[in-house]
């Protein structure tokens, strides 16, 4: 069985920073790509960034230029610098990864992620 456990979250200003960090422990023979979602009450999980086993990032154009995500392939770890935050940027950051498998993503709890003067 398969854990991915996030921490990092919590209140911030608008135009603050935060670090997000994600890591997948248990049964781990392969991690493809890791990355983040994000989802406000009521509505649809929003993809944010990701980064592929090659190491190529890829973002949502609305934090394009403000997050970075990053990946620690020793630590089975997913990172998400997140700067010049909005209040739009308010959600649970849910991490995922293709962990043994391909086709089918593995799913943290969640971090909240408050923006708010």
């Amino acid at each position: 069985q398969v854990q991915l456990v996030e921490s990092g979250g919590g209140l911030v200003q608008p135009g603050g920073s935060l670090r997000l960090s994600c890591i997948a422990s248990g049964n781990i023979f392969r991690v493809n790509s890791m990355g983040w979602y994000r989802q406000v009450p009521g509505e649809q999980r929003e993809f944010v960034a990701s980064v592929l086993d090659s190491g190529s990032p890829s973002y949502a154009e609305s934090v394009k230029g403000r997050f970075t995500v990053s990946r620690d392939y020793a630590k089975n770890a997913v990172y998400l610098q997140m700067n010049s935050l909005k209040i739009e940027d308010t959600a649970v950051y849910i991490c995922y990864g293709f962990i043994n498998s391909v086709s089918q993503k593995s799913w943290g709890q969640g971090t909240q992620v408050t923006v708010s003067s």
